[in-house]
């Protein structure tokens, strides 16, 4: 009879975090919530950050509330997260002031200054990573402007998920995963690139080794195991990024899934043997981002259900409340196609009431914006469904090979009517779950270090045994070329 394993995953996303225990029996994995908590980001005088100290505080609670439950089944611990954030710490490991928040206004004319520096087709060239204003490059050079002068006090970076780690198990890790993200990795080299670090002016210091996903860190430090009562817990490094997580918890039988991670961000990719940097790469804007056992993810990140999540949080202070659910079911019922965004507008990136600048942007292209808050909601879900077309089209072309299904995962994958538009804008088969990819993928690692898998290939398979999917088919395509005939004219400039 095989022995129980209980593996806990601790899931922080931009709006909220989760400890989550995974149940593996040998055959199954099962999961179970055990403590869920908000994430909200903190304004001081100088800026949007993250308060750590009171994730950490949730994530404890966690661990004890596991402990308590599961007793000596308890093996161990990961961590993953959004990514990009990081923070300083200096030579006796204290934290130089709490992380920054990555939408905070202070990368505004960063890529400029990065550009200055070295060209940006040199950058790209080097890291394989798309351009977005709060990539970790960018924020480090605001940071090297910011009177606290940090990066002269610090020792080391860690990003969010190695802070986590840190104060776990005591280990200063970079995991390979997330460190591909921050625009400051080399893919061919697999290793941080030194030169660009140099020609930006960034201290070398701050970038220590690199570490595997799978890789066992330490047992939980003697204070944190007293506090909890989680004495023996193993420390284990998932891939870090919640997207490289997610892609672990891809359902897929074949080589090479085209995946499309769907939450705040969807993040649409696929994974592939190794990075694809080229002129067209660039052009498309895509991303080679570290995956595990060597993979590359090669993706490109477009917005997600932010845009509805904005939405809903203005109608919400004026007192229109209403659920996701009865958003998407009176998007259903509202007529098709009546008006179109581009979800990718830079006036979407972060506004002071999104459903304003949805209608500014509905006017500013000729058409009429949304009256009701369900006919909102249905021109947000239509219009990411034809940006993910466009992206699926362009994946196709970049690497040369064709697209006809794709795995949608995450907490969008809830969303049916979503899902469906997704289908029938691609005209691909959609495959939509499991809804915790980010935290099994974050299990299965840990089962992998722990030797309880071998393979990615046996994480996957079971992933499918242990978590129901849904399929959604293509239909109704000609009323849906015809809307992405009109999408791409209202598609704001590159």
């Amino acid at each position: 009879m095989s022995t129980k394993r209980v593996c806990l995953a601790v899931d922080l996303g931009a709006n909220s975090g989760r400890v989550l225990a995974g149940i593996h029996d040998g055959r199954l994995l099962e999961l179970r919530e055990l403590v869920r908590f908000p994430n909200d980001p903190v304004k001081t005088a100088d800026g949007w950050h993250w308060n750590m100290e009171a994730l950490f505080a949730h994530i404890k609670t966690g661990l004890a509330q596991a402990a308590r439950e599961f007793g000596p089944a308890l093996v161990s611990v990961g961590v993953d997260t959004w990514g990009v954030d990081y923070a300083l710490l200096d030579a006796g490991g204290k934290l130089l002031g709490a992380p920054y928040q990555y939408r905070d206004a202070r990368t505004d004319g960063m890529q400029e200054e990065a550009f200055r520096r070295m060209p940006a087709g040199e950058i790209y060239r080097r890291t394989g990573i798309q351009f977005m204003f709060f990539n970790t490059l960018f924020q480090l050079l605001a940071e090297a402007r910011s009177p606290a002068r940090l990066l002269e006090k610090a020792d080391r970076l860690l990003f969010i998920p190695d802070l986590v780690h840190f104060w776990l198990a005591g280990s200063r890790a970079n995991e390979r995963s997330f460190a591909s993200t921050s625009q400051l990795y080399n893919p061919r080299a697999r290793d941080w690139d030194r030169e660009l670090i140099a020609a930006m002016g960034l201290p070398a210091r701050l970038f220590g080794p690199l570490t595997e996903a799978g890789t066992r860190l330490g047992p939980l430090r003697a204070e944190v195991a007293a506090e909890t009562g989680a004495a023996g817990l193993q420390v284990i490094a998932p891939a870090e990024h919640d997207t490289a997580s997610a892609v672990v918890g891809v359902p897929a039988e074949g080589a090479e899934p085209v995946f499309l991670s769907s939450g705040t961000w969807s993040v649409f990719g696929r994974e592939l043997a190794a990075p694809v940097i080229s002129a067209a790469s660039q052009k498309a804007n895509f991303s080679n981002e570290g995956g595990v056992f060597g993979t590359t993810r090669f993706l490109k990140n477009i917005a997600g259900m932010w845009l509805l999540q904005e939405c809903k949080r203005a109608w919400d202070a004026a007192g229109k409340n209403t659920s996701y659910e009865s958003l998407a079911a009176q998007a259903a019922q509202a007529p098709p196609f009546a008006a179109l965004i581009d979800p990718d507008a830079a006036e979407f990136q972060a506004p002071a009431n999104m459903p304003e600048a949805i209608a500014a942007f509905c006017r500013r292209t000729g058409q009429t914006a949304p009256a009701e808050a369900g006919a909102f909601t249905r021109m947000i879900l239509e219009s990411l469904a034809l940006k993910y077309r466009l992206t699926k089209e362009l994946l196709a072309h970049v690497t040369a090979r064709p697209v006809s299904s794709i795995h949608i995962v995450g907490g969008g994958s809830q969303n049916h009517l979503l899902n469906q538009f997704a289908a029938d804008a691609t005209g691909c088969r959609v495959v939509a779950g499991p809804v915790e990819a980010t935290s099994i993928g974050n299990l299965i690692m840990q089962l992998y270090a722990l030797g309880a898998i071998r393979s990615l290939a046996e994480g996957r398979a079971l992933t499918r045994r242990s978590f129901a999917t849904k399929t959604f088919e293509p239909r109704d395509t000609a009323a849906w070329d015809a809307a992405y005939l009109r999408f791409q004219k209202i598609l704001a400039p590159a």
